[in-house]
């Protein structure tokens, strides 16, 4: 009678514990299917001529969710606003909004959020946070200038990062038209981040 009391104990938990994965795991596959249909809109898309007409799909990791971390949050206290350089030459305007701490396979990181000064302007990107980082996937299976991921500020002192969601900047797909910003020295990770959207430079020939 025992046993089967705690496997109906344990019962619950499972089924909760599945929850939340698919929650993780739906919020990962709309990102997917978002960005794919962004790049499928030729109102949307960076790509042009014959890379938009042979497009189907982004390439992507597997999903993995030891890459959704919940991270030490600390806001930076008095900052000043700096010139980012980016990818056409030109700079633009961000400030650094608050460091992220994680662990990763028993190791710790840190990486720094940025606010664009242009960006939060508008109020619908008032609470957007912009996050470059490179690793060791760039120049292999992702963009050699790295990937960003877009946030939001947190209300506490922990944020989630799921590198599950980081993609290319729209310079890997058309670096005509567009000017992205540089990774950051201190946002480069010694450790392969094998998740997001993988990349084939099949735009640049």
């Amino acid at each position: 009678m025992k046993k089967y009391l705690i496997i109906l104990l344990f019962f619950p938990l499972f089924i909760f514990s599945q929850k939340m994965i698919s929650k993780e795991i739906m919020e990962i596959r709309k990102f997917q299917e978002e960005l794919n249909a962004e790049y499928l809109n030729p109102k949307e898309t960076p790509l042009r001529g014959d890379n938009l007409a042979h497009f189907k799909v982004h390439p992507f990791f597997p999903v993995e969710l030891k890459y959704r971390v919940t991270a030490q949050f600390s806001k930076t206290k008095n900052a000043q606003p700096f010139d980012l350089p980016t990818s056409s030459g030109k700079t633009k305007s961000y400030k650094e909004y608050g460091k992220a701490t994680f662990q990763l396979d028993g190791k710790s990181y840190t990486l720094t959020l940025y606010q664009s000064l242009d960006l939060i302007k508008q109020k619908k990107y008032k609470d957007y946070l912009f996050l470059p980082f490179r690793d060791a996937t760039n120049e292999k299976e992702t963009y050699g200038g790295g990937k960003y991921m877009d946030l939001k500020i947190p209300k506490g002192n922990t944020i989630v990062l799921d590198f599950n969601q980081s993609y290319q900047p729209y310079c890997a797909y058309n670096a005509y038209d567009y000017n992205c910003p540089i990774v950051p020295e201190e946002n480069k990770l010694p450790v392969e981040i094998r998740a997001g959207v993988m990349y084939q430079d099949i735009y640049h020939h």
